[in-house]
């Protein structure tokens, strides 16, 4: 069962069984067997009927403002019943800037945005719901995201811009495909519960990477900034994304999750998502 039916949500729908293929969304799922319009930002209370030896995948984000998830709050209080197994798609922005240092499961959260807070708080929920109702909890944390037309392709074409390698610190990313294999592995009552950092391992910088895209797709090189020019003409979130930098530790996803990424080299990614625009 997955909650949000988007790029992700989406992707891990078409690989369940159809009979256990259930969309939670605003509009119904051609990639799922069944599905439930449910509008998570509506104050409908309609209990929603849930099958206990199910999993729930829930990819929705916080709303844009507030410092809470009342999306997620709103969906576990009119579940009928638990959840066997409940996955919440998080970010490694939790951490905050580390300038560069690798970052564990077990590091201390240091959220430096609005957004980060947020998720902060969904976790929070999510974890509280769990200890109250006996249903296990995986929190993924995810960084960047990228596939086929998530490339910013549109972007490049009209002479993007990234912050300079000098002014950058490392960056974490992970191809949709590889992700879509963590979720599945979350939902797994053969997969441990708990928390996980989830990547591809690679930490090239986030120009490298959109420099590789790029030149694999025959575009320009963008161009690159100083650090004084990027705060001058970019937004504070786009700033934020730009020099927040950390590397992400995803041994345990790799040991206990037991997910090798497919793309460990986004060389590769990028042209396999290319190859299926």
């Amino acid at each position: 069962m997955v909650a949000g039916a988007g790029y992700l949500g989406r992707r891990v729908l078409e690989r369940l069984p159809t009979e256990a293929s259930i969309a939670l969304g605003r509009q119904p799922s051609s990639a799922a067997g069944r599905s439930v319009i449910v509008d998570l930002d509506a104050s409908d209370q309609t209990p929603l009927e849930v099958d206990p030896t199910y999993a729930l995948l829930y990819t929705v984000p916080p709303p844009g403002s507030g410092d809470d998830d009342p999306r997620l709050e709103g969906l576990l209080r009119r579940l009928s019943s638990p959840p066997r197994r409940l996955v919440l798609i998080s970010t490694t922005g939790v951490y905050g800037d580390r300038g560069g240092d690798s970052v564990s499961e077990s590091d201390p959260l240091a959220p430096a945005t609005d957004r980060a807070r947020r998720r902060v708080a969904a976790e929070e929920t999510a974890r509280d719901y769990c200890n109250g109702t006996g249903a296990e909890l995986v929190i993924l944390r995810v960084p960047g995201i990228y596939g086929p037309e998530r490339l910013g392709l549109d972007r490049l074409a009209e002479g993007g811009e990234v912050l300079r390698d000098e002014d950058s610190g490392p960056g974490n990313r992970i191809h949709v495909d590889d992700l879509v294999e963590c979720c599945l592995a979350a939902l797994s009552a053969n997969r441990e519960a708990g928390l996980y950092n989830v990547g591809d391992g690679d930490h090239r910088t986030s120009g490298a990477f959109s420099r590789a895209i790029a030149e694999i797709a025959g575009l320009p090189a963008p161009v690159s900034l100083s650090l004084e020019e990027a705060r001058q003409a970019w937004s504070p979130m786009r700033l934020s994304f730009a020099t927040e930098s950390r590397r992400i530790d995803t041994t345990k996803m790799r040991a206990a999750l037991k997910v090798e990424p497919r793309y460990a080299d986004p060389l590769e990614g990028i042209r396999a998502s290319l190859n299926t625009d």
